[in-house]
């Protein structure tokens, strides 16, 4: 259960980014914001692990990983994601990036053999059921695709590789380890990719801005990162990813009471849908460490 509820704290952080990082493009640009996200966290963690003595040598085979996961995981990832945000909605953005739980367990299945049982199937059917009344408020969806959501598409299969890449990482490594090096690689390659395409950024911004983008970067990229990652090695990737169905209810939720968005009885309705899905997803797992205690006390006694 402790589990759970930190990997619905995450999910809830991460669908606040869509709200949050909507409200900074229009003060950075793309891709200047992701490096300045990835500098805060870089030296939030990196501080962190110096301080906790947590610092290791890396291997070769950390390394192989953890270059990939800085390429896909951060670099594509984060560019891709507030580029595609410049140009489409949050909700719809939320929308694209909730198919991520699909990819995710059968990218596990194939490369990490993990189980995809009949009810998390079920489970993932009815959250996304619930997402597309959340986002479409029960009118259907009539988009044309866009260079947007092709972008934010991309971001999507990123998240989902990256995570499969850092479960194997965190297989040999610690979690909090394998966080802050990768980010740290990622912030290596994204920076200097933000001053080439757009050098004449000017950092003149009100401290307003600062501290929300300090903020959002400390909690989302820095200790979000590390429970999400931590919380995978326990509950496997597939399993893990089914939570991020809840990220359009999140952002739904979050445009109300910040951008003022309506909310209609749809979306509402697409809500619980979202809820019951990843509540059957998880369902399993849960009456079987219950069964488990049972017989163990009984042995016990």
């Amino acid at each position: 259960m402790r589990t759970y509820l930190l990997l619905i704290f995450c999910a809830t952080l991460y669908g606040s980014n869509f709200v949050f990082g909507s409200l900074l493009l229009q003060e950075f640009p793309a891709l200047h914001l992701s490096a300045y996200r990835l500098i805060i966290s870089s030296v939030f963690l990196t501080g962190y692990l110096i301080l906790s003595r947590c610092t290791i040598r890396l291997t070769t085979r950390d390394i192989t990983y953890l270059i990939p996961i800085a390429f896909i995981g951060m670099l594509l990832h984060q560019v891709s994601f507030f580029t595609g945000l410049q140009t489409i909605d949050a909700t719809t953005a939320s929308l694209l990036l909730s198919l991520s739980p699909i990819f995710t367990a059968v990218l596990a299945r194939v490369f990490l053999r993990e189980s995809f049982t009949l009810r998390m199937a079920i489970g993932s059917l009815i959250a996304l059921t619930g997402v597309f009344f959340v986002v479409s408020q029960g009118k259907g969806l009539h988009l044309s695709l866009t260079i947007g959501m092709g972008i934010m598409f991309i971001c999507m299969l990123a998240f989902s590789g990256s995570t499969i890449l850092m479960r194997k990482l965190t297989q040999k490594m610690d979690a909090l380890q394998a966080t802050a090096y990768s980010t740290l690689f990622g912030c290596l390659l994204v920076f200097p990719v933000a001053v080439w395409q757009e050098p004449d950024e000017q950092s003149s911004h009100s401290l307003g801005w600062w501290i929300l983008l300090i903020g959002s970067a400390l909690l989302i990229q820095g200790l979000c990162a590390i429970i999400w990652n931590k919380q995978i090695c326990k509950v496997g990737a597939a399993k893990a990813s089914v939570f991020l169905n809840l990220q359009p209810f999140v952002a739904m939720v979050l445009g109300y009471l910040i951008l003022g968005n309506p909310v209609t009885f749809t979306q509402v309705g697409g809500s619980i849908l979202i809820v019951g899905g990843v509540i059957l997803s998880t369902l399993q797992n849960m009456s079987r460490y219950t069964s488990y205690n049972k017989v163990l006390t009984s042995k016990i006694k």
